[in-house]
């Protein structure tokens, strides 16, 4: 069984930039497919990012590109999320997500993920 945990979150001001991290324990995590979701108040969960488990292929919801960067340290069993030039309409709480599937299509649902983590909260003040 997969465990996740996020860090990296808090209190930014727009225009300023914060790392997410998800350190994964109790697997083979070279073999997991990573994504970021987020869920602002009111709001349903959103696919934010993914990382393939080959870390060569990363997709990125439209919102976001350009500004966040998912990369992984497999070393270290760890997923990263680099958001800069954060706006206010990021204000979330972001979890990660791993999946060991092998899907046709990216892996963009909640539902092709099998293991997810607690969540990080990030603010962005405007």
């Amino acid at each position: 069984q997969v465990q996740l945990v996020e860090s990296g979150g808090g209190l930014v001001q727009a225009g300023g930039s914060l790392r997410l991290s998800c350190a994964a324990s109790g697997g083979t995590f070279s073999r997991y497919t990573m994504g970021w979701f987020r869920q602002a108040p009111g709001k349903e969960r959103e696919f934010v990012a993914v990382i393939m488990w080959t870390g060569r292929t990363t997709y990125y919801t439209d919102s976001v590109k350009g500004r966040f960067t998912i990369s992984r340290d497999n070393a270290k069993n760890t997923v990263y999320l680099q958001m800069n030039s954060l706006k206010a309409e990021d204000t979330a709480v972001y979890y990660c997500a791993a999946t060991g599937d092998y899907l046709p299509r990216t892996p963009s649902r909640e539902y092709d993920y099998d293991h997810w983590g607690q969540g990080t909260q990030v603010t962005v003040s405007s």
